[in-house]
């Protein structure tokens, strides 16, 4: 088999990290990766924030497992030590589009380097916040962005869980 279509087949959401940080080499091509999934008339309007560092990555956490509703001390990113944020500019018909095809590269990507990654939801209701608009505007991000989803990113904790079954009758042929 193909060995692209064998890694599509074999990436797993990974619910347990190591706190090793992968290297910076690994987050960058991750993310370059990221910049090259297709969108919506070659607009490219969606951005990535690579949070690496452990007090706002920590911050990021907690505001999550409020939105939601977990009890303290859940960490809705499963100890991932890298957090990478995938925004979309709501001006672009296409965003949400845009960047879950974003979301499916990084995590397609990080897998193909050996690491594990899940997408967390909630990315959105966070960057409604006033914190984390002013978070945007101190990176010199202006204009209207969306949340799409956060790839939590690190070192699987233990090994990568078996696909589940494959359920009949989703493909149909005209």
């Amino acid at each position: 088999m193909n060995e692209t279509i064998n890694a599509l087949k074999q990436r797993r959401s990974i619910r347990g990290f190591t706190p090793e940080m992968p290297k910076k080499d690994d987050i960058d091509a991750i993310i370059d990766a990221g910049l090259y999934a297709a969108n919506g008339r070659g607009k490219q309007a969606v951005i990535t924030i690579a949070v690496t560092d452990k007090q706002t990555r920590d911050r990021l956490s907690d505001d999550n497992r409020k939105i939601g509703g977990w009890d303290e001390g859940f960490d809705p990113f499963y100890g991932a030590p890298a957090i990478l944020i995938v925004l979309a500019d709501k001006s672009v018909p296409t965003y949400i589009y845009d960047g879950s095809l974003v979301m499916g590269n990084l995590m397609n990507a990080a897998y193909s380097l050996g690491l594990g990654s899940i997408w967390i939801h909630r990315a959105k209701e966070e960057f409604e916040q006033p914190y984390y608009k002013e978070l945007l505007k101190s990176l010199g991000i202006e204009g209207e962005w969306e949340g799409i989803g956060h790839v939590a990113l690190g070192f699987p904790a233990s090994d990568t869980p078996a696909p589940a079954p494959r359920k009949e009758g989703r493909v149909y042929y005209i």
